[in-house]
């Protein structure tokens, strides 16, 4: 079995006028990894969830990994609140799109306005395992930096984060 492929690393990039702004070369890679109808000459299809008021960032799946939340969502019981919820998420407030040619994607004028882009602005881009975010890189900078001090301030003094990978093993 080959290496499955992963989304790692950061990057920023300029948004132009028309809203097209590049996806990182190492993520095309793992778009079209993910993408089981992507054959080489032809662009990767992926999804982009946008979600509520509360999401300040864009979250991108590969066709894969969509389909596995899909098949989650309908493991639920039809007509649950939780169904409802991850349905409307996944479903209503997503958009399918895929790279063009050159490498871009448009970002439509509504979710640039979401996460507060405008033309010429940089997207900063993060990998976050099977996925990846696109985010405005000021709204990043503040949410991490609140985040990891909030991280900080619940650990002790001496932890070594890497502890963590024992314990996802069970170890």
């Amino acid at each position: 079995m080959g290496r499955r492929l992963r989304f790692r690393g950061e990057s920023r990039h300029k948004v132009d006028g028309k809203g097209r702004v590049s996806i990182p070369a190492s993520f095309r890679r793992v778009l079209e990894a993910g993408d089981p109808a992507w054959v080489d000459g032809k662009t990767p299809d992926f999804v982009i969830v946008y979600g509520d008021s509360r999401r300040k960032f864009l979250e991108c799946y590969t066709i894969n990994a969509i389909e596995e939340v899909d098949e989650k969502i309908e493991a639920l019981p039809r007509g649950s609140r939780e169904r409802k919820m991850l349905e409307r998420l996944f479903s209503g407030q997503s958009l399918d799109t895929s790279v063009d040619d050159t490498g871009r994607i448009v970002l439509p004028a509504k979710l640039r306005e979401k996460i507060g882009l405008s033309s010429g602005d940089e997207a900063f881009f993060i990998a976050s395992g099977d996925t990846f975010q696109i985010w405005n890189p000021e709204t990043y900078e503040t949410e991490e930096a609140a985040a990891t001090e909030e991280w900080l301030d619940e650990l002790d003094e001496d932890v070594d984060p890497l502890i963590f990978l024992d314990q996802a093993q069970g170890g």
